[in-house]
């Protein structure tokens, strides 16, 4: 399968390395410079390409005519939708999977709009707490791709050493650690690198199963 993934960061990167793994081929597409610069450096066998993906001479570019799914995964709701009509509607491309940024805007995520399958993170951690899922220090959630990723989750503390500490400021490994949700106060906040994290806050982190014990050096007291 040949996958573009447009929107570079985190998500994105993490998104192209799994399906690297999984043996597809992926194009990356990301506006941002210096994210594109850092994709090319850790997402090696991925090709990147700096551009606006909701254009659709940059999306030619990428070969979108003969891909099998395009992932519109940046971090603005109006560009994800704008490129998943592009690639649905214009370039007929069969899969679409859309990021769901606000959840306010997760009525538009549907195939009038050329999305085929729409990823909230607010929606899927609003699932898990209406399960009432186990909270406690660090807790497996999850397991995927056969064990090989985890979903876990983090309670901070009143002393832990990272509350009052930005999310960029914890230098955890983008390739095997992706912060996904964070729970505060009976709410959930999506995260950004500039999220400052408090004490009490339930952490719900995508991690390689041997990366939990740097997890919990990180966010321990």
């Amino acid at each position: 399968m040949f996958a573009i993934v447009v929107g570079g960061g985190r998500t994105g990167s993490y998104l192209a390395k799994s399906l690297i793994e999984d043996g597809h081929e992926v194009t990356i597409l990301e506006q941002r410079e210096e994210i594109a610069d850092k994709d090319v450096a850790e997402v090696t066998k991925a090709k990147v390409i700096q551009g606006d993906g909701a254009d659709p001479e940059v999306l030619e570019l990428a070969g979108i005519r003969k891909a099998d799914l395009v992932a519109a995964v940046t971090g603005d709701d109006e560009d994800n939708l704008v490129i998943a009509q592009l690639s649905k509607f214009t370039f007929k491309v069969p899969r679409i999977v859309g990021r769901v940024n606000n959840p306010k805007n997760e009525w538009l995520y549907n195939k009038s709009w050329g999305v085929d399958v729409a990823v909230s993170s607010v929606h899927i951690i609003s699932t898990i707490i209406r399960e009432e899922a186990t909270l406690g220090d660090i807790v497996t959630l999850l397991k995927l791709k056969k064990g090989e990723i985890a979903l876990v989750e983090f309670t901070l503390s009143d002393q832990s050493h990272a509350v009052g500490t930005k999310i960029k400021d914890l230098n955890l490994p983008p390739e095997t650690v992706l912060i996904t949700a964070i729970l505060r106060d009976g709410k959930v906040v999506v995260p950004r690198g500039d999220t400052e994290l408090g004490a009490g806050d339930k952490i719900l982190v995508l991690t390689s199963p041997e990366h939990e014990e740097l997890l919990e050096k990180k966010l321990s007291a």
